[in-house]
């Protein structure tokens, strides 16, 4: 699973960047799991590529010196844990488990006047007030001066950012102990996974996603079945009813204990007759409708819609009839007051809810789309024509290290259905816009000033699906942006635009085998392209770390046979 990076809502090791870097290192031990969990973060992310290399090639790793071979081996001669540092100051330079400690702190916190004294301790020695040697130093223990101070400088560059080997451990235990229940029991454990992340509703939308590509079936919320968490129910998972809107936990509670005492709900009426509605209330029972929670009657959600407050009112009103001792015509000899509510609901005819109005509802209600998905049909041409997804892009704020090709400026094409508008004036009176794009993995806010509005204003309006090209505007605190400078309107799966890709529909795919590879021959792509300049965009496909890169449109080609 790590060496295939199949590791979304693995602990540590879930994000895009991280699962780049596990398709190049292709773990096969524990402890290639373990120094990755420590290499992937802001410092020592500058020593992966020397880190996968060296794993690739062990038979070309190097030391400064023999007596550093037992202690980086593991980590194919780099210096990756805090530990290491400790132990090579205590095997070559001869200090104590505690002036090891010392020492790390000091490097840690840059204290330059401790790590020069300690410098000389460790290439000479130090000996006590007595005369007695107290520390070996590198020079007794065989190793030249040249060397250990080379190897001492190594140590100070690397201390700035080490991380602790125990701690990597317990990440990396942690890991691969999620790993194996995500392998062995993946309905248990993405239900479980769903349910700690429900007040996100992007991480649950690519949690569906994920559970799609594993084949599992995502069952909607029902009053009959549905706790308050994701549960599993045959090999399926059922959505919680605690991630449904407006419907908190004293109602959950509610609509359990009427059912496990008083029977599932055989219909409208019945469930609202069994449930305290002191506890519920109609907004809550509106929001239940919409998700699709009494789908299970096999009534349409615009006939509930229009009975349910009705329905309540009837139900509370006899309920405070038969308290007040006032007897319906309907008792029966033995004066029982309930009816049968079974068959109670008197739906008037009516046609359901259009499929856009009832992914909708289900959208403001729990987050996500259950029945079905506006791009769904427009999925396989997304995939071609986009270079990145918001999912990808959410993911830049946490992660320095680009290995997909993404950053602060890249330009990228997103593609999706814009969910909000809102208009701006600017301070010369000219008209921008900010819209939030959706596309199956998440949303951003696409940024689009007065010239590029005019332009194409008349695509800016909620519910088209269009593609947005720009550079991604990320900053340290803030959500990642997108500058757009053009907009394309996706209809009828196809592309009406001659901006993205030329009258017939082709664009130029150039894969290389890695990024040294694309280095090393850009100048050459580049001067070919200059000599046939077109409209078609050029595309680089990085092969090994199965990522793209659009090509600026000066680059753009004429395309032939």
């Amino acid at each position: 699973m790590f060496a295939h990076a199949d590791t979304l809502g693995i602990f540590q090791f879930e994000s895009s960047g991280m699962r780049v870097f596990l398709k190049e290192l292709k773990p096969s031990v524990f402890e290639n799991i373990v120094a990755a969990n420590a290499l992937y973060r802001p410092g020592p992310m500058g020593q992966i590529p020397t880190f996968i290399k060296n794993r690739q090639n062990p038979d070309n790793v190097s030391y400064l010196h023999p007596k550093l071979e037992h202690i980086l081996d593991v980590t194919y001669g780099c210096m990756v844990y805090q530990e290491q540092v400790m132990q090579i100051v205590r095997d070559i330079g001869g200090f104590t488990m505690g002036r090891s400690d010392l020492l790390r702190r000091a490097m840690g916190k840059k204290k330059m006047k401790i790590m020069q004294e300690e410098r000389q301790n460790f290439i000479y020695g130090k000996k006590s007030e007595n005369g007695e040697p107290d520390i070996i130093g590198a020079l007794k223990n065989g190793v030249d001066e040249k060397t250990a101070n080379e190897i001492y400088d190594l140590m100070l560059e690397f201390a700035n950012y080490a991380f602790p080997k125990a701690h990597s451990v317990a990440y990396a235990a942690l890991a691969y102990e999620t790993a194996w229940l995500k392998l062995y029991y993946p309905v248990e454990f993405m239900a479980a996974l769903i349910s700690s992340i429900m007040g996100s509703s992007n991480t649950v939308s690519l949690y569906i996603r994920e559970c799609k590509r594993l084949g599992i079936d995502i069952l909607p919320p029902d009053v009959n079945e549905s706790r308050d968490k994701f549960t599993v129910v045959n090999g399926k998972i059922r959505f919680g009813l605690a991630a449904v809107k407006n419907v908190g936990t004293n109602v959950i509670q509610e609509i359990i204990r009427a059912r496990e005492t008083k029977g599932k709900f055989k219909s409208f009426a019945d469930f609202c007759h069994k449930v305290d509605t002191s506890v519920l209330n109609k907004r809550q029972i509106e929001s239940l409708i919409k998700c699709g929670a009494f789908d299970f009657l096999k009534a349409n959600r615009s006939q509930l819609i229009a009975i349910y407050e009705r329905t309540i009112d009837s139900i509370v009103n006899q309920k405070k009839k038969n308290i007040e001792g006032q007897f319906s015509l309907f008792d029966n000899s033995l004066g029982n007051t309930e009816l049968d509510l079974s068959t109670d609901d008197q739906l008037p005819s009516m046609p359901e809810f259009n499929e856009k109005s009832i992914l909708m509802m289900e959208k403001e209600m729990v987050g996500v789309y259950l029945s079905g998905h506006p791009l769904s049909q427009y999925e396989t041409e997304l995939e071609r024509l986009t270079t990145a997804n918001c999912s990808e892009i959410a993911e830049l704020t946490e992660n320095s290290r680009q290995s997909s090709m993404l950053g602060d400026g890249s330009r990228v094409i997103i593609g999706g259905i814009i969910i909000k508008k809102q208009n701006k004036i600017t301070k010369n009176n000219n008209m921008m816009a900010f819209i939030t794009l959706e596309d199956l993995y998440g949303t951003i806010e696409v940024i689009i000033f007065p010239k590029i509005y005019d332009s194409y204003q008349e695509l800016l309006y909620e519910d088209n699906i269009i593609l947005a090209e720009g550079t991604l505007n990320i900053a340290e605190e803030d959500t990642p942006k997108l500058l757009c400078n053009k907009i394309t309107a996706i209809v009828n799966k196809e592309i009406h635009s001659s901006d993205v890709i030329d009258n017939q529909g082709k664009r130029l795919y150039i894969k290389v085998r890695n990024k040294e590879h694309y280095k090393n021959i850009k100048k050459d792509i580049i001067d070919l392209l200059q000599r046939s300049r077109g409209s078609s965009n050029v595309i680089i496909y990085n092969e090994k770390d199965k990522a793209s890169m659009l090509l600026p449109e000066t680059n753009n080609a004429n395309l032939n046979d």
